[in-house]
């Protein structure tokens, strides 16, 4: 079984990568997009979104980080691709599941999801513009308002050589409301040979056994279960319980540690508040935790705080 970390824009940059891979059960992360317009873009966008590239592609523990491309034109996403390998990334991800309005209105992410010829010619384009050890996975949901091109979209990215498909269980009109239709993806599994990973839903190791097998796919991606249980990865893998809100805080402490040259110290504390969003549905203690700091802006006072509930 493989338990993949989810992009997730504006919520799981490096520095959570870095926090969640060291909780460990993670075998491998993908960035937030690097949004592909109609250039090739310089270095540094990739170092900004995927600062592991200055350590052999990996989390400070270890774990590989693959860089996401996000755009409509084939010739300049397969450009981009060339320079994250050049890069050091260990592979390329192509995003094709994001609900975002902004992103689907400039004819990116889910959006695409309507034309399964384009969705081809995206993949082609970026598997051969990289070498063929070069791993090229692809992320989708079930359609955009349906799911009527959901097998169709998917035979089409394996046919274009991707070598592994990630699947949200889900629309892109249905964005994140319960249920996740696993069993979906196993009706893809039926029409494509690649790795299917199964994605959505998952807040509990009860819920990824459910989804194993609805699905009938054991690799899993994880996102905004994760950042509700920061250790479900390891959860899921061993059965191991969750983390106690004792320890839970001494991380959010150690996460305080994680500032952002320049950004005058509003990182950490505008992160812990988004954090506390996903927090509260494990830990009746996050709802506690953020009423305490929802007006504090200095990162010291808010550690002060989580010092009191972590007992350190």
């Amino acid at each position: 079984m493989k338990v993949m970390l989810a992009p997730m824009e504006g919520v799981v940059d490096y520095l959570m990568r870095d926090m969640l891979t060291r909780v460990g059960g993670f075998d491998q992360c993908v960035t937030e997009f690097v949004r592909v317009v109609d250039q090739k873009l310089p270095k540094k966008t990739f170092y900004r979104l995927c600062p592991e590239l200055h350590n052999g592609g990996k989390t400070p523990s270890g774990v590989p980080v693959r860089v996401q491309l996000l755009g409509q034109h084939p010739q300049w996403l397969a450009e981009n691709a060339q320079t994250a390998i050049e890069l050091g990334s260990p592979g390329v991800d192509l995003n094709f599941g994001c609900p975002a309005k902004t992103v689907n209105k400039s004819k990116g992410g889910a959006v695409l999801l309507k034309e399964t010829q384009t969705l081809y010619d995206i993949v082609k384009a970026v598997r051969d513009a990289v070498p063929a050890e070069i791993p090229v996975s692809a992320k989708i949901r079930l359609g955009f308002e349906d799911k009527s091109l959901a097998i169709d979209n998917a035979i089409a990215i394996t046919e274009a050589g991707a070598s592994e498909l990630v699947v949200h269980a889900r629309t892109k009109t249905e964005g994140y409301k319960p249920p996740a239709y696993w069993d979906w993806i196993a009706k893809i599994k039926q029409h494509t040979d690649i790795p299917l990973v199964a994605n959505g839903e998952i807040w509990n190791a009860e819920d990824a056994q459910r989804c194993q097998s609805q699905s009938d796919c054991t690799n899993l991606m994880i996102g905004r279960g994760a950042l509700a249980m920061p250790n479900l990865a390891l959860s899921i893998k061993e059965g191991v319980a969750p983390m106690p809100w004792s320890e839970l805080a001494a991380l959010l402490i150690q996460y305080s540690g994680y500032e952002i040259f320049g950004d005058k110290g509003k990182y950490y504390p505008n992160r812990i508040k988004q954090w506390c969003g996903y927090l509260k549905r494990q830990y009746p203690e996050a709802e506690v935790l953020f009423n305490d700091i929802r007006r504090l802006t200095n990162s010291q006072d808010i550690v002060d705080v989580l010092a009191r509930q972590a007992d350190v």
